[in-house]
């Protein structure tokens, strides 16, 4: 059996592949930066699907948000391990999931725009980033994480319009829950996003046009226009956020002269094809 695994830093998508069967498993994201084996071996415990298959898992071919360096992957892989017993474990940077998932035999510009946000360009053999993505803190240009942060700030500064105020208020957020969520608690980047799904409730307001109009202008101004060719090839979206607001991104790609090719909200599918059809392999 093969699995394959998307996985952002607040969701995993996870494919087991068996013969020309395929069944989707959900777990949360797991990121290295905010996750260690332990944490990983904990949360797959308790998905009776996946512990009730692991012995029969010959490869596992996970992509995750953070997994960029082998110091970090190699917290995901043992956690893995402990799992999957049976299993050869590659563990690989989303961006490289999201470059699979959208090549189609040309070179392409391919862009995640989730709960984070980077790009990276592909020809079919080569990868490489021109700059790096700077996770919640720094970066995230477009993402949810840049959303949501520019959201609760506004919200303390009381520049939000009534409405989104009002809504934050029935949530009872105030400054110290805000700050113990985002300083003092694990996970903030994906408390952070949470808010992401009040803001496409609402994104008819001038406040939230504005907003999304903004953080997207920056996504492709510094990681699009960053690669010298873009005006020439493909470019594509992976991502919640981008399937969310593909509206609003295919309209300033089309005022930035940039060709959009796809915008996939879940890559795993895809993904599995693009293995399947790399390897010629025969899962049984």
């Amino acid at each position: 059996m093969l699995i394959v695994v998307e996985s952002g830093s607040t969701k995993s998508d996870w494919m087991l592949v068996q013969g020309n069967s395929r069944n989707q498993v959900s777990t949360i994201g797991f990121n290295p930066y905010f996750h260690n084996e332990d944490d990983v071996e904990e949360e797959l415990r308790k998905n009776c699907a996946l512990v009730e298959i692991a012995s029969e898992v010959t490869d596992i071919f996970f992509y995750g948000a953070g997994c960029s360096i082998p110091e970090l992957n190699a917290k995901i892989e043992r956690g893995l391990k402990r799992i999957f017993t049976n299993a050869e474990v590659s563990v690989d940077h989303d961006l490289n999931a999201c470059a699979y998932a959208t090549y189609n035999g040309r070179p392409e510009i391919a862009c995640i725009l989730g709960t984070g946000s980077n790009s990276c360009y592909f020809d079919g053999e080569e990868m490489f980033e021109e700059i790096p993505a700077l996770d919640y803190v720094l970066g995230n240009e477009g993402g949810g994480t840049y959303f949501g942060k520019q959201m609760l700030a506004d919200f303390l500064y009381k520049r939000l319009p009534l409405e989104l105020h009002d809504e934050l208020v029935a949530l009872k957020l105030d400054k110290a829950s805000i700050v113990d969520n985002v300083y003092i608690k694990s996970n903030a980047n994906v408390y952070i996003a949470s808010f992401m799904p009040i803001l496409i409730k609402h994104k008819s307001l001038p406040y939230c046009q504005q907003l999304i109009r903004e953080g997207l202008e920056k996504f492709i101004e510094i990681h699009v226009k960053c690669f010298a060719n873009y005006k020439d090839v493909e470019v594509n979206f992976v991502g919640s956020v981008a399937h969310l607001l593909s509206e609003e991104l295919m309209e300033v790609c089309k005022e930035q002269e940039i060709n959009v090719g796809a915008i996939v909200r879940r890559p795993l599918e895809k993904l599995v094809d693009f293995h399947l059809s790399s390897t010629n392999k025969q899962v049984v």
